[in-house]
C-alpha cells in the first residue's frame, strides 16, 4: 500500500476514533496515537467502592450517527452496544418550588407545561415547530455537507432558508422570550445551550435546534454506562484495522515546508500522507507546530474556549425519588448566571446545576439502595492572567451541594460515603483542551455565528483537526461527525464548503 493511503491520527477521543474508523473503512492504513492509557477521550469512567460514574458526556443524542461507523463497516451498532431511550429527558427544578419534567412524548410535556403556565400549551406547539425547522435547515446544509466556513454557509444552504427561515439576527434567548415570557419555561429552554457549552444571550437563535434535535431524535442511554460506547468503538476500530497505541504522546507534528508529513513521539518519527489531530487546534498548535502566537491569537480571539466546570460525583447510602435520571436546577437568575460566567468570567454565586442520577435507569451503576450522583455546574475557563485556586473551586462545589440538598435531596451530606471532585486545572490536564473547556469553542452570535474552526488545517497542508473545536461543533455526535466529515473530505467524497 503506498504513502497515499497511510494516515496518523493524534488523539483517541471520539474525534479521532471516528476518523480513524472511517479512513480504514476507506481502505487508508492508520494508526492512532492516544497519550491516555485508555481511547475515548472525555468519555471517561470511574469506579469507586461499587459507584460508577461516567466522568465525561452523560448523555447521548443521534445516535445513528454513531450507527454510520458500524454500517460502513459492514457491521450492525446492536452487536457492540445496547442503548434505549428515556421517557423522561429531564427534571426541571426552580428557586420558586416548580417542578415540570421534559418528557419523550411532547404531548406528555404540552400537558405538564400547561397545568402549570395556563395557555402555554399552544405556544409550546408553535415553538417545537419553530425548533425543529431550524434543525432541518441546518441539517440540509450545515451538517449533511460539513460546512466549515461562513461564505460555505451560504453556498450549502438556499438562500431563502438562510434569510427567510433560518433564526440568524436574534439571539436564542431573545427568541425563546418571545415565546414564552419571563417564565420557568423560558429559562429550561434557554438552558438547552448547554449541550455547546455556551449562552443563551449570545447564540443565536438558530441554536434551538437543539431542542428539536431532542424532542425529534430522543434522548438515550448507553447501557452499562456512556464509556461503553467508547469500548465498543474501540472494538470497530481494531476490527476494521485501526492501529492504537495507548500510553503513547505525539510529541510535535513533522513537517516538509507548508506539509505535515507525519508525528514525532517517543523519540521515533512517524510518516503518513495524512495527519489527522483530535486535539483542540488552538492547543495543537501552540505545542506541537511552530504556527506563530500572533496567529493563535487571532483564532483564539474568533474562538475562545467555551465554558469549563466542576464536576463533582457523589456515593450517597440512599435514594432520593425526587431526582429523575438527568435534572436541571436553575439559578435563580438565569440572566445574571449567563452573564457572570461568560462576560464577566466570574464563578457563579447562584449556579445552574446539572445533575445526574443513573440509577433511575442502570442499577448496575450503585450498590443496591445507593444512589451515584453526578453534579456539574458550568464555570468560566481557566484564566491565565487571573487563575482562580483548587479552595475558589472547592467553595463553589459546596455551593452546590448545598443547592442540592436545599431543593430535591434532604439530608445530602449525612448519606455522602464516596466523593470525588474534579476542576478545570484536572481536564486540562487530563485532556490538554484549551484552558480547560469542556465543550471546545464558544458559540457567540457577533463574534463565529456558531461556526467552529475549519476542519482542514490554513497552517499546514495534510493536517486535519477533528473533535469538539471544529465544526460540526462541541458533543459527542457532533464530534464524530466531524471524524466522518474529515474522512469524506481527505478522500474528496465530500467538497469543501
Amino acid at each position: 500500500m503506498n504513502n497515499k493511503q497511510t494516515a496518523v491520527v493524534i488523539g483517541g477521543g471520539l474525534g479521532g476514533l471516528s476518523a480513524a474508523i472511517s479512513l480504514a473503512n476507506r481502505g487508508y492504513t492508520v494508526d492512532l496515537y492516544e497519550k491516555n492509557d485508555h481511547v475515548g477521550g472525555k468519555l471517561n469512567t470511574a469506579s469507586m467502592e461499587g459507584f460508577q460514574f461516567d466522568l465525561g458526556p452523560s448523555i447521548l443524542t443521534l445516535p445513528d450517527i454513531f450507527r454510520t461507523l458500524f454500517t460502513e463497516a459492514g457491521k450492525n451498532f446492536d452487536d457492540y452496544c445496547t442503548i434505549f431511550e428515556l421517557s423522561t429527558h429531564w427534571r426541571n427544578f426552580f428557586e420558586d418550588g416548580t417542578v415540570f419534567d421534559f418528557s419523550a412524548s411532547k404531548e406528555k410535556t404540552r400537558t405538564e407545561i400547561d397545568a402549570l403556565f395556563p395557555g402555554m400549551g399552544k405556544k409550546l406547539d408553535a415553538y417545537f415547530a419553530y425548533c425543529e425547522e431550524q434543525y432541518e435547515i441546518c441539517q440540509r446544509g450545515y451538517f449533511s455537507k460539513g460546512v466549515d466556513t461562513f461564505t460555505g454557509m451560504f453556498r450549502a444552504t438556499p438562500l431563502g432558508d438562510l434569510l427567510r427561515r433560518l433564526d440568524i439576527f436574534r439571539t436564542m434567548h431573545r427568541t425563546n422570550t418571545a415565546y414564552f415570557g419571563n417564565t420557568p419555561v423560558r429559562d429550561a429552554f434557554d438552558y438547552f445551550i448547554k449541550y455547546v457549552g455556551a449562552s443563551a444571550l449570545d447564540a443565536p437563535g438558530f441554536m434551538n435546534l437543539l431542542s428539536g434535535v431532542q424532542f425529534e431524535k430522543g434522548l438515550w442511554y448507553v447501557q452499562g454506562g456512556l464509556f461503553s460506547l467508547s469500548r465498543a468503538l474501540e472494538r470497530l476500530a481494531r476490527e476494521v484495522g485501526v492501529r492504537l497505541h495507548t500510553g503513547q504522546e505525539v510529541r510535535h507534528i513533522c513537517t516538509d515546508g507548508t506539509k505535515a508529513t507525519g508525528v514525532s513521539v517517543d523519540g521515533k518519527d512517524v510518516f503518513a500522507s495524512v495527519v489527522v489531530c483530535n486535539m483542540e487546534v488552538l492547543p495543537a498548535l501552540r505545542t506541537l507546530t511552530s504556527v506563530s502566537e500572533k496567529r493563535i491569537a487571532r483564532l483564539e480571539e474568533r474562538f475562545p474556549p467555551a465554558c469549563s466546570g466542576i464536576v463533582i460525583h457523589l456515593g450517597v447510602d440512599m435514594t432520593y425519588p425526587n431526582l429523575a435520571h438527568h435534572n436541571f436546577i436553575y439559578a435563580h437568575d438565569q440572566i445574571d448566571h449567563f452573564k457572570r460566567v461568560f462576560r464577566k468570567k466570574i464563578l457563579p454565586d447562584d449556579p445552574t446545576l446539572y445533575v445526574v442520577a443513573s440509577t433511575r435507569t442502570d442499577a448496575s451503576q450503585a450498590p443496591a439502595g445507593c444512589e451515584n450522583i453526578k453534579i456539574l455546574p458550568h464555570i468560566p475557563p481557566l484564566d491565565p492572567e487571573t487563575p482562580l485556586s483548587r479552595e475558589e473551586y472547592d467553595t463553589l462545589a459546596e455551593v452546590c451541594i448545598n443547592k442540592l440538598e436545599r431543593l430535591a435531596c434532604p439530608n445530602l451530606r449525612r448519606h455522602i460515603v464516596v466523593r470525588d471532585q474534579w476542576c478545570p486545572w484536572d481536564i486540562q490536564k487530563r485532556y490538554y483542551s484549551n484552558r480547560g473547556a469542556i465543550y471546545g469553542t464558544d458559540t457567540i452570535h457577533r463574534r463565529n455565528f456558531a461556526l467552529k474552526i475549519p476542519k482542514k488545517s490554513k497552517d499546514l497542508e495534510n493536517l486535519w483537526f477533528v473533535g469538539g473545536s471544529v465544526n460540526p461543533g462541541g458533543g459527542m455526535p457532533m464530534a464524530v461527525l466531524s471524524g466522518i466529515q474529515a474522512a469524506r473530505q481527505i478522500t474528496r467524497e465530500l467538497p469543501l464548503y
